[in-house]
């Protein structure tokens, strides 16, 4: 299974040709990143639960092809779990745009725990959560 996120583009996202800005696209998968966080059992802190979250420990992109920005459109970004150990995840992600991928990206994220300041293994709750959205790499 893998997780579906509509990005929004902003007036402030393309350079003077049009194209949308490298760094600008790295904040679209980062939406896209948080929406799939905000539905899994790990972000407990931030619903009154235990001090426990995700961080990004690394973050690796491949630029494929230009991204035009085009006024009122939307693009999709999938994600989903390629690597899960005991303490992090591999999520792999995809930007596309007129039905291509523009960029591929994946991050490394920790599972920590806010209180001890360092990484934990994850519960058998995120554990299951993770596991549904693990997928082969295309």
């Amino acid at each position: 299974m893998r997780h579906q996120h509509t990005t929004q583009l902003r007036w402030s996202d393309p350079d003077m040709l049009g194209h949308l800005n490298h760094a600008r696209i790295l904040s679209l998968i980062e939406d896209a990143r948080m929406a799939f966080l905000g539905v899994s059992p790990t972000e407990g802190a931030e619903h009154g639960g235990s001090p426990r979250g995700i961080i990004l420990a690394r973050l690796e992109v491949d630029y494929l092809r230009q991204v035009h920005y085009r006024a009122g459109v939307s693009l999709p970004v999938e994600s989903w779990i390629t690597k899960l150990g005991t303490k992090s995840l591999t999520m792999r992600q995809e930007l596309h745009q007129d039905g291509e991928v523009a960029l591929r990206g994946d991050a490394i994220c920790v599972a920590f725990d806010y209180a001890a300041d360092r990484s934990r293994p994850f519960d058998p709750d995120e554990r299951e959560f993770w596991t549904s959205y693990q997928d082969d790499l295309p």
